[in-house]
């Protein structure tokens, strides 16, 4: 059997938006859309997804305050409060005639959406940078695009596991 891609490393179109009103106590520690573009591409490849028959995935990132995380937590997740990342995937409901257009398309992993407010916080309280801090909430957010999830102790452990060796695989590690 042939396998559907015959690209061995995923591609992938990564569009980053950063919301103008989002302030940053270190602007230069932000990575840049390249960066960003260039751990996806390495984490896509450690993870071997192969749900696109091109090898070819989409993945929105936004990174925001608060405010907006707070908004659509209490809209999507019901839940009042801010939070470090969300994760909408794309894949939950199927496309009609999604075969069809996939096959010259990349596929839509869907979004993440990360407060940067709430990662500048959480790193001040441990330690380290933001930019190891928005790579952690990236490499999770990234997982639940790919359908793991944590819904226990065991599960969780596993997951944090496997997001401390994508930070490995980009040379960034707690």
């Amino acid at each position: 059997m042939i396998p559907l891609t015959q690209n061995p490393t995923p591609e992938v179109e990564l569009w980053v938006e950063t919301r103008e009103d989002v302030e940053l106590t270190h602007k230069a520690e932000l990575p840049t859309v390249s960066t960003w573009q260039t751990w996806f591409k390495i984490w896509l490849s450690e993870l071997k997804p192969t749900s696109s028959p091109i090898g070819r995935y989409e993945v929105n990132l936004l990174l925001t305050d608060d405010v907006t995380i707070r908004q659509l937590n209490a809209t999507y997740r019901h839940q009042d409060k801010a939070t470090d990342v969300l994760a909408f995937a794309a894949q939950e409901t199927e496309i009609p005639g999604a075969q069809t257009i996939y096959q010259t398309a990349p596929l839509p992993l869907g979004d993440v959406v990360i407060s940067v407010e709430t990662a500048q916080r959480q790193r001040h309280d441990a330690h380290y940078s933001l930019t190891q801090e928005l790579a952690w909430l990236a490499a999770h957010g990234l997982l639940h695009l790919l359908g793991w999830d944590h819904p226990d102790d065991i599960a969780l452990k596993i997951m944090l596991e496997q997001q401390q060796q994508l930070l490995r695989q980009i040379d960034l590690t707690f």
